[in-house]
Order: structure tokens, then sequence, then C-alpha cells
């Protein structure tokens, strides 16, 4: 693979150059056919960017958009920087978390590399403890599409067939019901039942007549897309949108990044 050629950080930077000063910090997203998920990633990493004055911002994918985050680290070494922090654009630790982006650093990070890499936590519940930034991010997405009260709620999240990792959206699920004191299902959009729109139609059954949706992502795209017409089909009074660049959300990718506790270090051999 060739080296990457940095030329278009999140921001120009503008403190101390590759030898000093703050860790790169590189965003790692899933990617997406739908050049709306790019847009949104892109536009997080410029508003985590906008946040943190003089660290640099790399967005990066780990399918169908480039670059892939081990282009993105061979370059931060190439460039002479000797550390990263890799933050994983992800709401569950499942397939990606625990094998795709350990894969991606291990290629950029090995025995020439000058380059140390601390990948976080993903952003989703971190050993059962859900990030208030990201209910404050969830509630202020619903309050923008319906102010008024519900009876219900909806967490629409994509879908995985990892157990732990379906449990970690139950986790946020629950914080996010006694949030607003009313009962919170989960459904998803694929792998996994329910669909959001039997979830809709269940809280109906059961007597709720204001049943909204939170959308559980992080970007647009066909699963959204896919759970919004299900669940207005089903009788939802609102979907909210994706998270994107909630400036709630870029309070959590900035915890991410400053708990040297949490994750885990990629360090060249020998």
């Amino acid at each position: 693979m060739r080296t990457a050629r940095l030329t278009s950080p999140a921001t120009t930077p503008t403190g101390p150059g590759a030898a000093g000063g703050a860790a790169p910090v590189v965003l790692v997203a899933h990617g997406s056919r739908d050049p709306r998920a790019a847009d949104a990633t892109r536009a997080l990493a410029r508003a985590v960017s906008a946040a943190r004055p003089g660290t640099q911002v790399w967005a990066s994918w780990l399918d169908h958009t480039e670059p892939g985050p081990t282009e993105v680290l061979r370059g931060l070494a190439a460039a002479g920087h000797r550390r990263a922090v890799l933050v994983p654009l992800l709401l569950t630790a499942a397939y990606h978390h625990r094998v795709d982006i350990p894969a991606a650093v291990s290629d950029a990070v090995r025995a020439e590399s000058p380059l140390t890499v601390r990948v976080t936590d993903v952003l989703g519940p971190a050993d059962g403890t859900v990030d208030p930034g990201l209910l404050a991010g969830l509630r202020r997405r619903l309050a923008e599409v319906w102010p008024g009260r519900f009876d219900a709620l909806v967490l629409a999240a994509a879908g995985t067939r990892d157990a732990r990792a379906r449990r970690s959206v139950g986790q946020a699920a629950d914080a996010l019901g006694a949030e607003f004191g009313v009962p919170c299902r989960v459904a998803y959009a694929s792998a996994a039942p329910p669909a959001a729109g039997v979830a809709v139609s269940r809280l109906r059954a059961a007597g709720a007549r204001r049943v909204a949706v939170s959308a559980y992502f992080l970007a647009p795209g066909l699963f959204h897309d896919a759970v919004t017409e299900a669940a207005r089909a089903a009788g939802a009074v609102a979907v909210s949108a994706p998270l994107t660049d909630a400036p709630e959300l870029v309070e959590v990718v900035l915890r991410r990044v400053d708990d040297e506790s949490s994750g885990h270090v990629v360090a060249p051999a020998g």
C-alpha cells in the first residue's frame, strides 16, 4: 500500500509541528455507499477540530470511502509524527471494533514505523456506562423533530449479531427512557429483531399513542431511511435525525481523546 500524502486534515493546525504538540486525532467511521454518510463524518471531523484548535483531525473509513485508517496512520508516520489517537466512530464494540480496526492499526504500526497509536473506546456505552453527552445528543435530535411530550420511545440502531453489543444498545435505551420517564424499547435496522415498525406497533398496542423514535445512528444512510419509513408507517409521531456533528457528540469524542486510561495502545515492535 502506498503511503498517504496528508494534505487535507479537517483544519490546518496552528500549534507545534510533528515533533511536539497534541497528537493528531484520526476518526474512523464504518463507511457507506451513501455519500451523505461520508459528508456527516467530515462534518464531525471539522467540528472536533474547531473545538480543539491546534490539533490535526483526520476522517477515515473502513469501507467504501477513502482514505482508510491505515493510509492515514502511515501518512502521519511519514510526516514525522510519533503518536496518534484513533477514535472509532462506532456506537457498539462489535466486529468492526474487535477485528477491522485492530487489523488496520496493525498494518500501519510495524517495526519500521515510528508511530504509537492509542485506540480509544467506542462512543457507545463503555464498561456499561452511557456517556451523558451521548444522551444529551439524542435528546437534542428528538427535540428538533418533536418538542412536545410522548408516551414511549424506540431507540433504533443499525443492528448486530453480537449479543454483547446488543446489550450495550439496551443500556443506552434504558438510560434514554429514564431521562424522559417513559418506556424505551430497542429496534434494529438489520441483523436482529425487532424492526422499528414492529417496536412502534407493540408500544401502540400496549396503549402508547405518541411514540417517538430516537435514531441511534451517527450518520444518515439507507438504514436510517428504512427506519424512518417503517416507523412512520407504524404510526410513530416522529423519527429523529442521526447525531452527525451534534455539539454533544463532539464532547464525547474529545472525552475519548483525553481519557488516556481507556482503550489500548499499539506501539511499534522492537
